[in-house]
């Protein structure tokens, strides 16, 4: 029904204005009697050969949504009545900012792809605290950033405020150092920079009661010496694993007329790119951390492909958008039928 009906309307229209439509559409929905029971029965696949134990983490299943499409917080529990073993919120900043100027976010049909240079827009991170204050028992991620204006040497304070102000709220951290649409900002995720923020995020976490999980989400256009620098700087800081991958700069083997707009590209054309850094950090490193795989999954195959590559856990984000959330339920439902 999705993909016949639903999808060819709401994609006559704007993307940025369809996104915030259908949220308003969920959360009405969600509010109406018997409609989060019939999203359940729709969607979620509950097993507990599902479960996956991670970073002292128990989630309910692998599949995840990524960072980028509920940013504000505004959406998780509604989220999760459609089968999402966790949500991840983000990326957020310290103080709200519009992002760049629209039209900023971009369908690429032939190629089952987007491009975004949305640029960090978010209502800030006290915000999003407020809302995840009513969270209803989702795993939640929080992805954090900086602000546009923060130049990068004060970068770290940035992400010191973000981390502090969602300590209580989130199940884990995501430092977002890969954003193609933040000027400057893929420069932190050169080897000094990013060590230095990450010890400094690491000094705040182990100050606390319980420390938490601190991730990296890292581009898919590292090259395998700078893969390298990131496998030696996750030993080197103890965080606790890495997301791969971003969206990405290339636009190789695109079909689209408008590939060329400036943006971080996600959707399938990713797909084997970002395989391909998840295979390389999990054999280089001799699998000592935990990976998250997220980039072109449109299918349950192109799920079970990512794990088998190395991934622990998968997200989704375009895939989501192409296919629906049948496709959160056929990849729970392929991981049952393997184990």
């Amino acid at each position: 029904m999705y993909k016949a009906i639903i999808r060819p309307i709401l994609f006559w229209f704007d993307p940025e204005k369809v996104h915030h439509f259908t949220f308003s559409l969920i959360r009405t929905l969600s509010k109406l009697p018997g409609f989060k029971s019939l999203f359940k029965k729709m969607y979620l696949v509950e097993d507990k050969k599902l479960e996956r134990e991670l970073f002292g983490l128990t989630f309910k299943n692998p599949v995840g949504l990524a960072a980028g499409f509920d940013k504000d917080a505004k959406l998780f529990n509604e989220l999760s009545n459609f089968g999402f073993g966790f949500i991840e919120i983000g990326t957020l900043t310290p103080k709200p900012q519009d992002g760049n100027p629209k039209k900023r976010l971009f369908r690429l049909k032939e190629d089952s792809a987007i491009i975004n240079r949305m640029g960090f827009n978010n209502g800030g991170v006290e915000e999003a605290v407020e809302r995840l204050k009513k969270n209803k028992g989702v795993l939640i991620g929080g992805n954090i950033g900086k602000n546009k204006v923060t130049p990068n040497e004060d970068a770290v304070k940035d992400y010191e405020i973000c981390f502090n102000a969602l300590f209580d709220y989130v199940d884990y951290f995501v430092v977002n150092v890969s954003s193609p649409n933040t000027p400057n900002l893929r420069a932190l995720q050169d080897k000094e920079p990013l060590t230095e923020l990450l010890k400094a995020l690491q000094v705040l976490n182990f100050q606390k009661p319980k420390s938490k999980p601190i991730l990296l989400k890292i581009a898919p256009d590292l090259t395998n010496e700078q893969l390298d620098d990131i496998i030696d700087i996750v030993k080197t800081t103890k965080i606790d694993g890495v997301i791969a991958t971003n969206t990405t700069i290339s636009r190789e083997g695109l079909q689209s007329k408008n590939k060329s707009e400036i943006g971080g590209m996600s959707g399938k054309p990713l797909k084997s790119r970002s395989t391909e850094v998840i295979k390389y950090l999990y054999e280089k490193s001799n699998k000592a951390f935990p990976i998250i795989g997220v980039g072109g999954i449109h299918s349950a195959e192109d799920a079970l492909e990512k794990i088998e590559a190395g991934a622990d856990l998968v997200q989704l984000y375009t895939g989501f958008i192409y296919e629906g959330p049948k496709l959160i339920t056929s990849i729970n439902k392929a991981l049952l039928q393997k184990s």
